[in-house]
């Protein structure tokens, strides 16, 4: 049980990382979200479980993940259709 938290754990940790590090892209930004989102519900998933506690919360939160998710790709839509690219360092949001 100890190494199915330590997994998780590090696993939110690498994704942190790789956000913060690749956040040039949107999509990598995106991806990392999701991993981000997946390893908090698993999370959730052991938490609820080992406390025999009931499950309806995760599927609010995978319907407000999911939600999440669609507007993440709906923008990057959005940004291939207007500029071309997913490139961060080349648009000035402030105009």
């Amino acid at each position: 049980m100890k190494y199915i938290y330590m997994s998780i754990y590090l696993g939110m940790f690498i994704s942190n990382l790789i956000f913060c590090f690749y956040s040039k892209y949107l999509l990598v930004m995106l991806m990392m979200l999701e991993f981000m989102v997946l390893n908090i519900f698993f999370l959730f998933n052991f938490y609820l479980f080992f406390n025999s506690l009931t499950f309806f919360f995760l599927m609010i939160f995978l319907i407000i993940t999911v939600c999440e998710g669609v507007m993440g790709v709906a923008i990057m839509v959005n940004m291939f259709r207007m500029y071309g690219m997913d490139y961060f360092c080349v648009f000035n949001f402030l105009v």
